[in-house]
């Protein structure tokens, strides 16, 4: 079984700052980690070749530094990494993201695909589903479970209220919680060995058989992010200490102040 895992190196959003002018997120100085629900997804996918038997590569689209998130990867235990990066990907948005990462995937091949539900730095959860469509396979979203044989996958699904059990037949993509399991560490001769592995550096050269160039970086991308900014904390709220049929009259006399009823 191949699987191929895609990453992001995100930085840490509780040191991140925003420039009041600009509206843009300030990243210099700011330490970068794998994001949280791509690390669920690198461990699901160890999980799997630990207990059936895979083949697992890692993969992210970024700049040269990102190479230390994939090394990362490979001292958790992942077989192979590569890097997706050229000048003609930059200023993608998830629509040009999703579209590179899907010709990388078709480049390597796969009978499962694993991301993460989505990045901190961006919260879109559009990029893994966006993959699929790309393939041409089926998703499974907002996994919390995964059992895996070389046959099917079934995959516990997580609902604002309610979970859904889903078997599949391979190829196909889940998107992984952080909530799936618990990451394991990096091993020492892990590490070593990682930092002896060759990451593989992609390009549009190498991928212009599976991708448009029409479909990648700045040009291929139909969004722009306008303004980034921080949530504006909510005023202090009314307290009454009143008893229970007060309070169910005050209740209803904000919801009908509000047009709720």
């Amino acid at each position: 079984m191949k699987i191929i895992v895609c990453i992001k190196q995100v930085p840490n959003t509780n040191e991140v700052r925003l420039n009041q002018e600009t509206g843009t997120l300030m990243r210099e100085g700011v330490p970068s980690i794998i994001n949280p629900d791509d690390l669920a997804g690198i461990e699901a996918a160890l999980l799997i070749k630990d207990n059936v038997g895979a083949h697992v590569s890692v993969m992210t689209m970024g700049p040269p530094q990102a190479d230390i998130a994939l090394r990362e990867a490979l001292a958790m235990g992942c077989d192979e990494a590569y890097l997706i990066s050229d000048r003609a990907f930059a200023g993608a948005d998830t629509w040009a993201t999703s579209s590179t990462l899907a010709g990388a995937a078709k480049l390597l091949g796969f009978d499962l695909i694993i991301t993460g539900r989505q990045a901190i730095d961006g919260d879109t959860a559009q990029v893994g589903p966006q993959m699929a469509e790309h393939l041409r396979i089926p998703v499974i979203s907002y996994a919390e479970e995964i059992n895996a044989t070389r046959d099917n996958i079934t995959v516990k699904r997580q609902y604002e209220d309610r979970y859904q059990r889903i078997q599949a037949n391979y190829p196909l993509l889940i998107t992984a919680l952080s909530e799936l399991n618990e990451p394991r560490y990096m091993s020492v001769g892990g590490v070593v060995n990682a930092y002896e592995k060759e990451i593989r550096t992609l390009t549009y050269e190498d991928l212009k058989a599976y991708v448009s160039q029409e479909n990648i970086g700045l040009k291929g991308s139909p969004t722009r992010v306008k303004k980034s900014f921080t949530k504006q904390p909510k005023g202090k709220g009314e307290l009454h200490q009143v008893s229970d049929d007060e309070s169910v009259s005050i209740i209803i006399q904000k919801l009908k102040e509000h047009h709720i009823l």
